[in-house]
């Protein structure tokens, strides 16, 4: 069974930066089209940026210029390297293969002064 682990999540200060990760144990993700979602409190989880095994990549409005999804060459993760953060980016991150329809667990980013 494919597990995805996220890492990288925490509190920051507006304006700040985070990179998350997302590893798969025993897999890689070559081939893949993988994701990053997010959910904030009372709110539907949103698509927040994709990459595709070609490296194209597409993201939110609400994201676009700050956030920046990534691979690495070997196909063990992708990261989501984030900047000048705002309270509206607080939520909970998640990353998706989308060809196997698996999600990681999450990891909690929280911005506030």
């Amino acid at each position: 069974q494919v597990q995805l682990v996220e890492s990288g999540g925490g509190l920051v200060k507006p304006g700040g930066s985070l990179t998350l990760s997302c590893e798969a144990s025993k897999f890689t993700f070559r081939g893949l089209t993988m994701a990053w979602y997010r959910r904030a409190p009372g709110k539907e989880r949103e698509l927040v940026a994709r990459i595709g095994d070609g490296h194209n990549t597409d993201y939110s409005d609400s994201v676009k210029g700050r956030f920046y999804i990534s691979r690495d060459k070997a196909g063990n993760g992708i990261y989501l390297r984030m900047v000048n953060l705002t309270p509206e980016d607080t939520a909970v991150y998640s990353c998706f293969v989308e060809e196997w329809g698996v999600w990681g667990q999450g990891t909690q980013v929280t911005v506030s002064s």
